[in-house]
C-alpha cells in the first residue's frame, strides 16, 4: 500500500510535538515495513525543515530532514499538479491541492494527516495517524 504523509506529520516528528509524536513516529516507521511504501513531497520536506530549524537550529534540522528524505519516497510536483489544483473549485488550500495531486500521481491510496477537513475533495482515504494505524497497520 502506498501512503502519503502530509507536512503536519513530518513537523510533529521533527519537532518532537507531544502528545501526537508517538502515533506519527509509528506511521513513519512503516517505511521499514514491506507492506507499505511511504511517500511525502518536496514541499512537505521543506515545510518540515522550516519548523525544525526554528526549534532545533539549521544544522540539526538539515540533518533530520535529510534522514527523512532517505527513508521516505519523495513524490514529484510539476505543472500538471498546479493546473489540476487551480482547475478544481473544491480545493481552497492550494498547498493541499499540490500535495494531493503529487500523491495521486505517485499512486498513493491514502493520505495521513491531522487536517482531514482540508482534504474534503480527496478521492482517496484521508486518515489521522492513529486511525490509519488501526485500520491498516495493526497485524491481525
Amino acid at each position: 500500500m502506498r501512503i502519503f504523509l502530509d507536512a503536519n506529520i513530518l513537523v510533529t516528528v521533527l519537532c518532537n510535538e507531544y502528545p501526537r509524536f508517538g502515533a506519527c513516529a509509528r506511521v513513519l516507521s512503516l517505511a521499514d515495513d514491506k507492506r507499505f511504501e511511504v511517500y511525502t513531497s518536496p514541499l512537505c520536506l521543506a515545510i518540515g525543515a522550516y519548523f525544525a530549524e526554528k526549534k532545533n537550529g539549521r544544522k540539526a534540522a538539515r540533518k533530520k530532514v535529510a534522514l527523512l528524505a532517505e527513508k521516505l519516497k519523495v513524490t514529484t510536483m510539476g505543472p500538471k499538479a498546479v493546473e489540476r489544483t487551480f482547475a478544481d473549485p473544491r480545493i481552497t488550500d492550494i498547498e493541499d491541492g499540490f500535495q494531493y495531486f503529487s500523491a495521486a500521481d505517485a499512486g498513493c491510496s491514502a493520505i495521513v494527516t491531522y487536517d482531514k477537513r482540508d482534504w474534503h475533495f480527496a478521492d482517496m482515504a484521508v486518515l489521522d495517524p492513529m486511525a490509519f494505524l488501526l485500520k491498516y497497520a495493526v497485524k491481525r
